[in-house]
């Protein structure tokens, strides 16, 4: 890649995080994820096994920030962090053994809680759209942290993420 077309990029990637929402954020990680697995599905199935550990890595490098940032307050905290140190362990065992079937086994369940995080991002946005046309004291509220609301839809912290803003 060009590194004029490179630098674009990074500047797009680094404002586009900057201006993200936390639910945002987490969709982005889990893209991450995917993108990353599936490389390293590649690599290992065309024995380029440097490559494969490199990408093995950026995964592993993004569910340790799932981790970092889970709010253990949650109610489904203990529960997301069971599963992320699975999918830690199958990642290690796919790197190890050179094998893609743990890391398609992980894929499925990141992109199933990454379309969980889509639904829940949709349902907040929903939810603080009606309340701002009914109370202008709720519209005010609409650009805290989603860790500050309650309820089921009331953002990342709901759903055992910590969120910082």
């Amino acid at each position: 890649m060009q590194p004029q077309l490179q630098l674009q990029q990074n500047k797009y990637l680094e404002t586009a995080v900057q201006t993200a929402s936390p639910a945002q954020l987490l969709i982005m990680l889990h893209d991450g994820a995917i993108r990353f697995g599936k490389k390293a599905i590649e690599a290992i199935q065309s024995r380029q096994y440097e490559e494969a550990n490199d990408n093995l890595l950026r995964v592993q490098n993004i569910i340790s920030e799932l981790i970092i940032t889970l709010d253990r307050s949650s109610p489904i905290a203990e529960t997301l962090l069971r599963l992320y140190e699975y999918f830690q362990h199958l990642l290690i065992q796919a790197n190890i053994k050179k094998s893609v079937e743990p890391i398609q086994e992980t894929l499925g369940y990141i992109a199933e809680l990454k379309e969980t995080w889509v639904q829940a991002a949709r349902s907040q946005a929903a939810s603080a759209a009606g309340a701002a046309l009914t109370s202008p004291s709720t519209a005010a509220n609409m650009n805290r942290p989603a860790g500050a609301a309650t309820g089921i839809a009331g953002g990342a912290a709901a759903y055992g993420v910590r969120t910082y803003g």
